[in-house]
């Protein structure tokens, strides 16, 4: 049986820790490694990302969210994520289970 994954992390300076499971920790790590980058689901493919958001957001973190525009056959917008917390990864179970 897989594990889903899970990620503790607190809100830095002074935040709790928090722990967040599943496609929310993996959005939370593509977050993180982005940097001021941010995600968008074009570049780190996702089925939910504003859900994600959503829930990450009320874990407390803070996330901006940009609209995009772009063009090609099927032109419009998207979103562009972007973590503005700074935030401190204590444990990642995919980090655990490779060591």
């Amino acid at each position: 049986m897989t594990q889903k994954l899970t990620i503790s992390a607190r809100i830095l300076p002074d935040g709790a820790t928090v722990k967040v499971i599943g496609r929310d920790a993996w959005a939370l790590r593509n977050l993180v490694n982005a940097g001021s980058q941010g995600c968008t689901p074009i570049d780190h493919p996702g089925p939910r990302w504003s859900q994600y958001v959503f829930k990450l957001r009320g874990f407390g973190f803070a996330i901006e969210t940009i609209d995009e525009k772009h063009g090609g056959q099927f032109a419009g917008s998207h979103a562009r994520y972007v973590l503005r917390s700074q935030v401190e990864i204590i444990e990642d179970s995919d980090a655990r289970r490779a060591a």
